[in-house]
């Protein structure tokens, strides 16, 4: 079982050493992976609902600091050598696939390798509306944007049609170290999101879920996969971390879970490095 944190890149972690400090600390302790997240504007006095907790609303209300996902990524590759950099998850219908696609590949080169690119459809319309995205259309727009970031992922220029993005050959370096591209992690926790995740993802992360949800989604990333004649070992399968113990890591794994995501074990550095150290312990070393 690999061991994450997610929300590497806001709270404390918005200072640089902090952040350097997390992810130092983080990889000498055997954290597989930081993951960030993102919101490149959070409209004041919104009415969508945040899914992810009761209250409806971000934590850390509308004025909390959400810095860009991969920029703080492309910092910490500078300060360690094994941890895998993640985006959990990038909004990816709100951006342009050619930024993306020269993004996650300049730091999967600056990182030798260690990129993972989480994607989400979003949720908040009004963040939409600022950007003058159309709501509606995120899901589709989401499609075709993987199709084509890996067409500009490939070895040789090639033009790209869809129904949103058009162009000719055009070059776009540098690629990707890692073969295949970065990997691309669906994340959502709709019936959807998994039916996303089997069609063109190499991985899937629902960011909450009881055990029997958890169950539930997981089974339909296997049932779409039959249907499309793909391997569903194919898809890596990432939870939040019900608890940090062995057995409630024994208990995802039996659910195919290969990857668990805790919040940032503390926020300041002393309560950081002690509680990694901890969970290095008493955990990670055990796994």
């Amino acid at each position: 079982m690999k061991i994450g944190i997610a929300f590497a890149n806001v709270g404390p972690f918005t200072d640089p050493d902090n952040l350097a400090h997390l992810g130092v600390t983080a990889e000498s302790v055997g954290i597989e992976s930081l993951w960030s997240v993102e919101h490149v504007v959070v409209p004041i006095g919104y009415q969508s609902e945040y899914p992810y907790d009761r209250s409806g609303k971000i934590p850390g209300g509308e004025d909390a600091a959400i810095p860009d996902p991969l920029l703080p990524l492309a910092y910490v590759a500078a300060v360690t050598k094994t941890i895998r950099l993640a985006t959990g998850i990038l909004i990816l219908p709100q951006r342009h696939p050619t930024y993306v696609a020269k993004e996650a590949a300049t730091l999967d080169v600056l990182s030798k390798g260690r990129a993972i690119l989480g994607i989400g459809v979003g949720w908040l319309r009004e963040e939409f509306d600022a950007v003058d995205i159309e709501f509606e259309t995120r899901g589709s727009r989401t499609k075709e944007s993987v199709r084509a970031i890996r067409s500009l992922w490939s070895k040789q220029p090639e033009p790209f049609e869809g129904r949103f993005f058009n162009w000719g050959p055009v070059a776009s370096l540098p690629k990707p170290v890692q073969p295949g591209g970065v990997p691309i992690v669906m994340g959502g926790h709709s019936e959807l999101a998994a039916k996303r995740a089997a069609r063109y993802c190499n991985g899937f992360f629902p960011a909450k879920g009881s055990p029997s949800e958890l169950a539930h989604l997981f089974s339909i990333v296997r049932s779409e996969c039959e249907k499309l004649g793909r391997d569903p070992g194919e898809i890596e399968l990432s939870a939040s971390a019900p608890a940090m113990d062995l057995d409630a890591i024994k208990s995802m794994e039996d659910l195919g879970v290969s990857r668990l995501l805790i919040g940032p074990p503390g926020f300041s550095r002393d309560d950081i490095e002690k509680n990694l150290t901890r969970l290095g312990d008493a955990v990670l070393s055990k796994l």
